[in-house]
C-alpha cells in the first residue's frame, strides 16, 4: 500500500505551456521544440522559455522575481504566476488530476 502512495499524485507527463493574461489564454504551445514568447502586461514584458519537455519564465518586469525564481517546470498543471504583471505560464497533460500545489 505505501509503495503505491507516490502513484496517486503522478500525472504522466507534461505536453504544453499555457500561457495566461489576466486569465485569458494568450499562447499554448507544444513542450516539443525551443521556443521563446514574450507577454505583454500593465508592467512590460515578460519573457518565456520552453525546451523540450520544460518550460520557465525567463524574465519578468515584476519587483520581486516569484514567477522567475520559480525555475523550470515539468510537471503537468505545474504553475508560475507573475502576479504584479497579470501572467502566468502552466503546464498541461494527459491527465488534469492534480494542480501544483498537491506537489
Amino acid at each position: 500500500m505505501a509503495a503505491s502512495f507516490p502513484l496517486l499524485w503522478t500525472s504522466g507527463k507534461a505536453e504544453r505551456a499555457v500561457v495566461r493574461l489576466d486569465g485569458r489564454v494568450v499562447a499554448e504551445f507544444p513542450l516539443a521544440a525551443p521556443r521563446r514568447f514574450a507577454v505583454t502586461g500593465p508592467l512590460g514584458d515578460t519573457l518565456i522559455e520552453i525546451a523540450p519537455g520544460r518550460a520557465r519564465v525567463l524574465s519578468d518586469p515584476g519587483p520581486r522575481q516569484y514567477c522567475v525564481q520559480q525555475g523550470w517546470l515539468t510537471r503537468p498543471n505545474a504553475i508560475a504566476i507573475c502576479a504584479p504583471n497579470h501572467v502566468s505560464l502552466s503546464l498541461s497533460g494527459r491527465d488534469p488530476r492534480h494542480d501544483s500545489i498537491n506537489y
